[in-house]
């Protein structure tokens, strides 16, 4: 379904609402970002196309490479021969989250903006509002990080690494301790899948199990019990 609002975190309220799901749950693209336009004139909503994970799983899909995020290169402003260095947006992107939660409902502080590496801003926030921010099984974290990224991504053309309180570290902590027997699983049997996993577990999961078998099928799929992973021989291997 198609829903627009006046920023992109009200459509994916919104779009929760409608469908009769949590954040989570959502799979989303973006179609239009939002533009305040000039002088009144020209104001643009935001607009998103989306679906509910859970409804269907008739066609089950593998998850790219990267977790989904607009690709479409007509949306991006930055222009990428021009692209500055990331020690010279850090300020910049500061001094948005600053004004961001400075005026928001949150007690939250921005603790650091610096750079993970050469693609990736690491953001770390704190404050006595972190869990509330966190959301059940991170599903706000997973919200804001979506819209982390589309800002920075949108205008700088930089990725984001965001921590909260050590909400990130102590997931990874988390999935490095689960993913121990399903390596065994892979070095031993050439393949594996793990169990459903909640919220952003998938994500770090992924990315985790990618960077440990690169010449491997690595996949999110789902099923009435949530999104799991599936590492397999590639096709291309198999021929």
């Amino acid at each position: 379904m198609r829903v627009e609002a006046q920023t992109l975190e009200e459509a994916i309220i919104k779009a929760a609402k409608e469908l009769n799901c949590s954040t989570l749950d959502l799979d989303m693209k973006v179609l239009q970002h939002p533009s305040k336009g000039i002088l009144g004139f020209f104001k643009k909503n935001a607009i998103i196309e989306a679906s509910n994970l859970k409804v269907s799983t008739e066609n089950i899909k593998a998850e790219p490479r990267v977790e989904k995020k607009p690709q479409n290169k007509s949306e991006k402003r930055f222009d990428s021969k021009n692209k500055k260095s990331i020690h010279k947006v850090i300020n910049e992107i500061k001094s948005g989250l600053d004004t961001l939660f400075g005026t928001g409902c949150f007690d939250i502080s921005v603790v650091d903006v610096s750079s993970f590496d050469n693609t990736t801003i690491d953001i770390k926030l704190d404050g006595k509002d972190a869990a509330l921010l966190i959301g059940r099984e991170g599903h706000r974290y997973k919200a804001l990080s979506y819209l982390l990224y589309n800002w920075i991504n949108f205008k700088y053309g930089y990725h984001i690494r965001l921590e909260i309180s050590e909400f990130l570290k102590n997931q990874e902590e988390m999935i490095d301790a689960y993913l121990v027997d399903i390596i065994e699983k892979v070095e031993s049997g050439g393949k594996a899948q793990t169990k459903p996993l909640d919220g952003v577990l998938v994500k770090i999961a992924l990315s985790k199990l990618r960077e440990r078998f690169p010449d491997k099928y690595v996949g999110a799929r789902n099923s009435k019990n949530g999104r799991f992973i599936v590492i397999n021989e590639r096709r291309d291997a198999k021929k």
